[in-house]
């Protein structure tokens, strides 16, 4: 039975990747077959569904052993292993063919070497990181001068992750592919917003007359705002939940946002807010501490 080649559809040659490595082929992939950038294209559409598809399989550990099994017995020519030959007896050589030190060069002259990858850290504030842009950062090469590149962070990203620039790391010797440049992007905490896994945890700041009437409040998530019900009594500390407003997942969907109450007392009371408040501190039977009398 022929399986989808998971691999080859997220542009990678061999099973052997690390989950990193997988991540970034299948967002490279992801960005260029999005349907907001190939609207009415159909086989763009097919295409993205394959893409989500192997990145389910190859993300899970699990699954990824099961896929491999049968995708190793199809293409057993990409998953053999490297071997170094042994080097001919230099004795024997010259028993048959005289004297071949002028001929032949011994491995470490001409070994060729990759060159080092160079990692580095930037920051993006947490709507940087939801809606993507290009950033410009400069770096020190080798030889002490600076080097502009500029870093494309894809819509979405996590904090920790890594976008690798491929060849812009330390130059290779003797012919050797040039390293790469890993960059990890941190981002940064919100004074508004608190990210936890896909969804995005913000404050509802209530008065203590709208927490006990009940209310409908307006509360803002990270790209738009919307209105909620209140219900009456609601206590400081409980949590509000509105789906699909939180962060994006690898699927191309979106957490939820959790707004937490805080009743909010005023630091300062006018005269007749003062008055209201004797008045009902004078026929109210209400005692939040009774449960520790």
């Amino acid at each position: 039975m022929i399986i989808k080649d998971y691999y080859k559809i997220l542009n990678l040659d061999t099973s052997r990747v690390s989950e990193e490595e997988i991540k970034v082929a299948y967002r490279t992939a992801a960005k260029k077959y999005h349907p907001d950038v190939n609207i009415g294209d159909t086989l763009a559409e097919e295409r993205i569904k394959d893409i989500n598809e192997a990145y389910r399989v190859l993300s899970d550990s699990t699954l990824k052993r099961k896929y491999d099994r049968k995708w190793n017995a199809q293409h057993p020519n990409k998953t053999q292993k490297v071997f170094n030959v042994k080097k001919p007896n230099k004795t024997i050589m010259n028993m048959f063919l005289g004297n071949t030190d002028k001929n032949i060069q011994t491995d470490n002259k001409v070994k060729i070497t990759k060159g080092e990858n160079v990692e580095t850290q930037i920051n993006a504030s947490l709507y940087e990181a939801f809606y993507g842009l290009e950033k410009k950062i400069s770096l020190k090469t080798v030889d002490g001068k600076l080097k502009n590149f500029t870093v494309t962070i894809p819509s979405g990203i996590r904090d920790g992750e890594k976008i690798r620039l491929i060849g812009q790391g330390k130059p290779g010797r003797n012919g050797g592919k040039n390293g790469d440049l890993l960059i990890k992007i941190s981002i940064n905490e919100d004074k508004n917003f608190k990210l936890q896994g896909n969804d995005i945890y913000t404050d509802l700041l209530l008065t203590p007359w709208e927490a006990a009437l009940g209310t409908r409040a307006s509360i803002k998530s990270i790209d738009d705002e919307t209105k909620v019900y209140i219900p009456q009594g609601i206590q400081s500390g409980e949590k509000i939940k509105i789906p699909g407003k939180g962060y994006k997942d690898a699927n191309g969907g979106r957490g939820d946002l959790i707004a937490e109450v805080k009743v909010m007392v005023p630091k300062q009371l006018t005269k007749q807010e003062r008055v209201i408040f004797e008045k009902l501190n004078e026929i109210s039977s209400f005692n939040p501490r009774k449960q520790f009398t």
